[in-house]
């Protein structure tokens, strides 16, 4: 049977027939649908449907995007990601509002948990644990992908846009955070992304929760010093340039795959406001975990995903029945949310 999730017409955002894209509730409307979109082309690949009995193509065509490229995993076939190109109709061009769409949006799905794609989804959330993303193919198309787009944009980075959920949120921000080293800064839009760390936020003490964020800042802060020493240049360079990338990221405190961001931010801002912002600031830069791997980069070590020095987070506060609900895509164009934002630069 076809799931009512996958039908935009039933459990799709209809009511937004006019998208106005200075408006953040109508960008993140739309970059999750785009992001449903791919979920439902690998369903439609699993359950065969083709032509007229294609659930996926509405999911991008109520919003007046094209597909321009599926993106296949070469290890199971299966369907992780798509690159979509936003033509609307000549009638409903409006130049102000156009000024600020995007022109291309790379997305990517999360894990599906069917037998047409578990497994490999499966093998490569374990990598995400590791680590060891970048490493495998599909990271490797997607980046080709993302690479592609910016070409074809002719210098118009900002109109590049980057979209994922759960698992594709990691490689969406691995993606951004690759071109953000090479001066390409892509607006990006990260759902329910993992925070691959001990979930602190999970603790029902809210005194224990911040004495483990301050004591782990000072130890962090710590080490770091230490460990700076003859590397602080290149760090801080690299450093630099990602701290000019500033993604959206939406959570939901009920989701512990993604609760740990407001936590992680919260505390910043904390450490700041009690005086201790330089060792926050230390510690943000050079955690000990990113620290040390990044230090051993060169020699094949990879960097965990789930340090922002800066961002624009989203916090759903409304209730969840469940995990599920919790962490799905689809509470992210409801209308009803109770959601609150708070945006965070590393200075």
């Amino acid at each position: 049977m076809t799931s009512q999730k996958d039908l935009f017409d039933v459990s799709g955002p209809t009511y937004l027939t006019y998208v106005n894209w200075n408006c953040p509730h109508h960008r993140r409307s739309v970059m999750a649908s785009l992001v449903q979109g791919v979920y439902v082309l690998e369903r439609d690949r699993q359950w065969n449907r083709q032509g007229p009995d294609a659930r996926a193509p509405a999911w991008w065509r109520f919003f007046h995007f094209e597909m321009r490229q599926v993106l296949v995993d070469a290890a199971d076939n299966s369907i992780f990601g798509a690159v979509y190109v936003f033509q609307p109709p000549l009638h409903l061009l409006d130049p102000t509002a156009a000024a600020s769409a995007p022109h291309y949006v790379v997305a990517f799905r999360g894990t599906i948990t069917k037998k047409g794609s578990a497994k490999r989804d499966l093998e490569l959330d374990l990598q995400l644990v590791r680590n060891g993303l970048e490493r495998k193919s599909r990271f490797g198309a997607g980046m080709q992908a993302i690479h592609d787009a910016v070409a074809a944009a002719a210098g118009q980075h900002d109109r590049v846009w980057l979209a994922g959920h759960s698992l594709g949120s990691a490689i969406s921000t691995l993606g951004a955070k690759t071109m953000a080293r090479a001066g390409v800064v892509l607006p990006t839009f990260l759902f329910n992304a993992p925070f691959v760390s001990a979930p602190v936020e999970q603790i029902g003490d809210r005194w224990v929760r911040q004495g483990i964020r301050i004591a782990n800042s000072f130890v962090t802060a710590g080490v770091a010093a230490a460990l700076q020493k003859g590397h602080g240049g290149v760090h801080d360079a690299s450093f630099a340039a990602l701290a000019a990338w500033v993604p959206n990221v939406f959570v939901n405190p009920a989701d512990p795959i993604s609760a740990e961001y407001v936590g992680y931010f919260d505390h910043r801002r904390k450490m700041e406001e009690i005086g201790a912002g330089a060792v926050g600031r230390l510690a943000t830069r050079n955690s000990v975990k990113d620290l040390l791997l990044g230090i051993g980069k060169g020699g094949g070590g990879c960097e965990p995903l789930h340090l922002f020095p800066s961002a624009v987070l989203t916090v759903n506060r409304g209730p969840s029945p469940d995990f599920k609900a919790a962490h799905g895509i689809h509470q992210w164009w409801r209308t009803d949310l109770a959601l609150e934002c708070s945006a965070h630069y590393y200075s």
